[in-house]
């Protein structure tokens, strides 16, 4: 599954386009123009199995990193800036990482 099967072409490239300039990121920004917050938590958890390249559950720091990439594979990697501060917003129990859980509170809660 690719994320054009749960979000339309149009607001992901409008997101991707958004945050071009480094240090730009904003994940509740992205959420809301590529078209995640508002989806079931069911799609919002394809979308968080899909972030979870590696399949251990949790979506690590370098995951992360790439996040961006995963919407458009030409994308630009993350800041280390960008990164951190997407981690701590999602990593609730600071475990160094994201579950799925997490990542549907982060998206629920905007």
């Amino acid at each position: 599954m690719a994320m054009k099967d749960i979000l339309s072409e149009a607001n992901i490239a409008k997101a991707i386009d958004s945050v071009k300039q480094v240090d730009s990121f904003d994940y509740k920004k992205f959420f809301e123009v590529a078209g995640i917050k508002g989806q079931s938590q069911d799609n919002v958890h394809k979308i968080f199995h899909i972030l979870d390249k590696d399949k251990s559950g949790f979506i690590e720091e370098e995951e992360l990193r790439d996040f961006l990439k995963c919407f458009v594979a030409d994308s630009r990697v993350l800041s280390d800036k960008e990164t951190k501060e997407f981690l701590k917003a999602g990593d609730k129990d600071n475990d160094g990482k994201i579950s799925g859980d997490e990542f549907v509170s982060m998206v629920t809660a905007l």
